[in-house]
């Protein structure tokens, strides 16, 4: 009888351990994905990011030849400072 009943709760504690790893390996297997998928976000934003680095640069060479250009040129401009043009205007 005492056998039984020993047996009865260790076969009970090992079948809720296998359900206890089952659960484990499903939770493993879902954040793998959710690795992989964070993996592939970043490279895709490095990517961009890469992108975005050499369009600026490219814009900033192109704004510095065609300043470059009128003053050789010897037109007359003004350039303004958007960022300080606000800050400025207040001041005077």
């Amino acid at each position: 009888m005492i056998k039984k009943y020993l047996c009865k709760e260790f076969i009970e504690e090992i079948d809720r351990l296998e359900r206890s790893v089952v659960e484990l390996e499903e939770q493993i297997i879902e954040l793998k994905t959710q690795l992989k998928m964070k993996n592939e976000e970043i490279t895709t934003l490095a990517l961009e990011n890469a992108n975005l680095k050499y369009k600026l640069e490219r814009l900033e060479r192109r704004y510095n030849q065609l300043v470059n250009l009128l003053k050789e040129m010897k037109v007359p401009f003004v350039i303004i400072d958007e960022e300080n043009f606000e800050e400025d205007q207040e001041n005077i």
